[in-house]
């Protein structure tokens, strides 16, 4: 059983959420505000968050800055905000996905079936079963334990962002559009979704390159998408 921390300061909003995610089997964990999710992460075992926006006390998006300092697992963001400036806001600070108030409840539990599937396959320390090691240059990740290290430093990356980088790093020297690997990583159409993969791998550019706007890892091909070059 998965356990899903669902936080809103909306009482209503988390009480539907929990009936949609109890019938998929999930334990529903709840909070209504930011500094109260904190609590609940410190003392219980959370798979995935599900976090409003617009809180009292501490909002979502900086709860979502101080839970990324330690903890790894999927967070899908809620706003009333529609822009995509606050979309990519909250990609940002770390969240893995994000939908807009109003939401279809059968959608959202969709996207907590997503979100888990990749973080217990792919994007965590569960799945043992791939043996294999991938490396290019002085980046390296080891698919068994799911651990990225650049020239023997261990680097600290999100499922999404895990996903995305072994995807290229397996593929050295395939240029992959941007709705080539959002297929691939979402397991869903891309539309309009340029932003989201952007925001990611500028992440991930951050944290395997010494200087970000001169990859020596992870380039661009202006017009067509991004590779991992082969060294």
């Amino acid at each position: 059983m998965y356990n899903v921390l669902v936080c809103d300061d909306d009482r209503e909003i988390v009480e539907a959420i929990e009936i949609y995610l109890s019938q998929e089997g999930y334990k529903v964990l709840k909070a209504y505000d930011g500094e109260e999710a904190l609590k609940v992460l410190d003392r219980e075992k959370v798979d995935l968050l599900i976090i409003d926006v617009m809180m009292p006390k501490l909002d979502g998006i900086r709860a979502t800055l101080k839970i990324r300092e330690k903890k790894n697992m999927p967070i899908i963001i809620l706003s009333a905000k529609s822009e995509d400036a606050d979309k990519i806001l909250g990609l940002n600070v770390g969240a893995d996905d994000y939908m807009t108030k109003p939401f279809n409840p059968l959608e959202l539990t969709a996207r907590v079936k997503s979100q888990l599937r990749r973080y217990t396959q792919l994007g965590s320390t569960i799945d043992k079963s791939n043996q294999a090691v991938y490396a290019v240059g002085g980046l390296s990740i080891d698919d068994e334990q799911k651990e990225v290290t650049v020239d023997g430093e261990p680097v600290r990356l999100t499922p999404i962002e895990y996903n995305i980088l072994l995807l290229l790093v397996k593929n050295q020297g395939k240029v992959f559009s941007i709705d080539q690997i959002y297929e691939s990583i979402w397991n869903e159409d891309a539309i309009g979704e340029d932003n989201t993969v952007a925001v990611h791998i500028r992440h991930i550019r951050e944290k395997i390159e010494i200087n970000p706007k001169e990859p020596r890892y992870l380039k661009v091909v202006w017009g067509v998408g991004y590779k991992i070059e082969k060294l």
